[in-house]
């Protein structure tokens, strides 16, 4: 279960979602992880927020995906004593307020499993102010997810409309899993053989024994 604060969503991985965004926008993309950001020395992590923003202005329009958003702009009021965290959270409010930055031309989106998590701040307008929730995928998206999966990837006899109606509940992670798993055993079962096949329904059927929705209720 996944949000996108200015678009959640859990039915495709978000970065498609941000990336169709940028797409409709004709705007660069920019996907920020945590990595990107927290750095090990102290004004490291602010000093990365500023250059990631700096870039971002330059190469407007442009469209600025921060995953895991909650990690950054982590709600300071549960916050012990970590003045580090703190003050990440103070550069990505400073680089967002449209006050001080001109972010003209920069959209900002921001994933998270835990909206709640995020510092009020930073949900006020001008930052990320709109929030969207999309559920899990329906039938018809959990076939399209799994036909995008094995587009590249031989595979012969697939029944997408059949897995979907099988996987109610299933995240779009959950069903990369599946075909992940599906194509694992198919290499190991051409292994064996010293015959190469391609995916079928047995792999699929086998994989998804294995695999469990992810998502709570």
């Amino acid at each position: 279960d996944r949000d996108v604060t200015g678009v959640q969503t859990c039915a495709l991985p978000i970065s498609f979602l941000a990336k169709a965004v940028s797409g409709e926008l004709q705007a660069n993309f920019y996907p920020i992880g945590i990595s990107d950001v927290l750095q090990q020395w102290l004004g490291s992590s602010e000093r990365a927020i500023h250059e990631i923003f700096e870039v971002a202005r330059r190469n407007s329009p442009c469209v600025l995906f921060f995953d895991e958003v909650d990690a950054l702009g982590m709600r300071r009021a549960n916050m012990r004593g970590d003045s580090g965290l703190r003050t990440v959270v103070n550069a990505l409010l400073a680089e967002t307020d449209p006050a001080t930055s001109d972010n003209t031309g920069v959209y900002v989106l921001g994933a998270t499993n835990a909206p709640w998590d995020v510092d009020p701040a930073l949900r006020r307008p001008g930052r990320f102010d709109r929030v969207i929730f999309v559920g899990l995928p329906d039938s018809q998206a959990r076939a399209g997810i799994v036909k995008f999966h094995l587009r590249d990837r031989p595979a012969a006899g697939i029944d997408a409309k059949s897995i979907a109606a099988r996987t109610d509940g299933f995240t779009g992670a959950d069903l990369a899993h599946v075909c992940d798993t599906a194509t694992q055993l198919a290499m190991a079962d051409s292994v064996r053989s010293g015959q190469v096949r391609p995916i079928g329904m047995s792999d699929i059927n086998a994989a998804m024994a294995q695999v469990r929705p992810s998502a709570s209720q």
